[in-house]
């Protein structure tokens, strides 16, 4: 079993009626019921609960950070961020889904600016699984179909990714690098892109899959103890 908070900013879902009808609780609360059912201990927290539901002590009983936001990336207090980064620098897996490319922790853990192309005309798209043997990759096919999406293309201002699961195309013609695993200190991340708020993505039960494979490779293994600081001469 592994400790996951789901974080979502819970903006679009009450100020718009089309994505209230697709997610009416909260993207949180779907993200949260199909890890609930893998067997996971999963808590939610939102942008406004008291420092955004992610205190020293939430985060510290943290294994994974999923992270969804959108609309209001600038409103995460700083000293938040702060505490995310040194987790996931710890050892806390960190997932950011989507457009959460712009939240202000991805954005510190990778140091570029993660911007992309986009469109949101409700495109096809096809995720080529192009790292079949990668632990997230487990269960999936060669390809998930998506009928309506938002396009997401490149370039993706990221670093190159440790490792690169799924690539997607459209039917728009873009491409892009829409499953990237990295290693932060000792943390690993793993963006994934599917999910626009408008789309019933996270109901899809091979994006489903995806994401519990995405949880189940971040969460923490066996730590080794490492000494840092003034030491003396071996010889």
């Amino acid at each position: 079993m592994v400790s996951v908070t789901v974080w979502n900013e819970f903006v679009h879902e009450r100020e718009d009626e089309e994505v209230a009808e697709v997610y009416p609780d909260g993207i949180h609360a779907v993200l949260a019921d199909f890890l609930a059912d893998a067997g996971h201990d999963v808590r939610t927290a939102t942008l406004d609960e008291d420092e955004h539901g992610l205190t020293e002590a939430v985060l510290g009983d943290t294994d994974v950070l999923l992270w969804w936001g959108h609309a209001a990336h600038d409103e995460v207090r700083d000293d938040v961020v702060d505490r995310v980064v040194e987790r996931v620098h710890e050892g806390m897996g960190f997932v950011p889904l989507h457009s959460a490319h712009y939240s202000k922790p991805f954005k510190r853990l990778m140091g570029t600016s993660c911007s992309l192309k986009w469109r949101e005309e409700g495109e096809r798209e096809r995720l080529w699984v192009v790292e079949p043997g990668h632990p997230v990759a487990d269960g999936v096919g060669e390809a998930i179909e998506l009928d309506r999406t938002e396009m997401y293309g490149e370039r993706f201002d990221v670093p190159q990714p440790d490792a690169l699961v799924f690539t997607s195309w459209f039917e728009g013609g873009e491409v892009f690098r829409s499953g990237c695993a990295y290693r932060r200190g000792a943390g690993r991340v793993f963006y994934f892109r599917p999910g626009h708020e408008t789309y019933p993505i996270y109901r899809n039960e091979e994006i489903q899959r995806v994401i519990r494979n995405a949880v189940a490779w971040a969460a923490p293994g066996e730590t080794v103890d490492v000494e840092f600081g003034n030491v003396d001469p071996r010889e």
